[in-house]
């Protein structure tokens, strides 16, 4: 049993998967946790696993509060879907690197891509609503979508509606944002969901050139990654 968990531990940490190993420090009871809960011969009560995915969101190892149970985290890194090889993805991709995101950059325009200084983040040319299929957003996934082409724009908008990615957000003003919930909203989203996206994207923080923007929309992410650890 313990061989078997200890193979499915390893194939999630090969796969990029977060995951986390629990031990009694008192005797031999374990568990394997990740986002579908929990298996091992250690019982995690319900408000047990919600620290321990809370710890995973956070990276953070450690013992569960008032107990003799240890959590050993194998986090991932935070991954960054960009939409758009343009001007303000040539800064954002090395100060999202540099935050400690993988970075994704989806366009179909080659030239685009092959003319952007992408600083080794992973490019996928491709339309975006197939891009995202390729790019699978989870939990730990952010996407921003900049290039103001409502035929590039909405279809990853879209997708990252029906993902669980921790963080939308989609460059414009609020003119055009309030555009683009139309759309969206046209395709069936309600409130809710059109909720999640940030737009404009970012911080208010006055931004006007392409690095500051790319600052605010990290110190955003970074934000609303650590207050989902919480």
């Amino acid at each position: 049993m313990k061989l078997d968990l200890l193979t499915a531990l390893a194939r999630r940490i090969s796969q990029k998967q977060s995951c986390a190993w629990v031990a009694d420090t008192r005797g031999s009871a374990y568990a394997m946790a990740d986002s579908g809960g929990a298996s091992g011969s250690l019982a995690l009560s319900d408000a047990q696993l919600t620290e321990v995915r809370r710890m995973m969101a956070a990276d953070t190892s450690g013992f569960l509060p008032d107990s003799t149970l240890f959590v050993r985290v194998y986090g991932v890194a935070p991954r960054l879907i960009v939409v758009g090889a343009v001007h303000i993805a040539q800064a954002l991709v090395p100060i999202a690197k540099l935050a400690g995101f993988e970075v994704i950059v989806i366009d179909p325009r080659a030239a685009f891509l092959a003319s952007s200084k992408l600083a080794g983040a992973t490019a996928i040319e491709d339309w975006p609503d197939d891009g995202m299929a390729k790019a699978r957003p989870d939990a730990r996934t952010a996407v921003v979508t900049l290039t103001h082409d409502p035929k590039l724009d909405d279809p990853a908008l879209a997708a990252a509606l029906r993902s669980p990615a921790f963080y939308i957000g989609a460059l414009g003003s609020r003119k055009t944002h309030a555009k683009r919930l139309q759309r969206l909203k046209g395709d069936g989203f309600d409130d809710a969901a059109l909720a999640r996206i940030h737009g404009p994207v970012g911080l208010d923080i006055n931004a006007v050139s392409p690095a500051e923007i790319a600052v605010s929309i990290v110190a955003q992410l970074v934000a609303t990654l650590r207050a989902e650890a919480k």
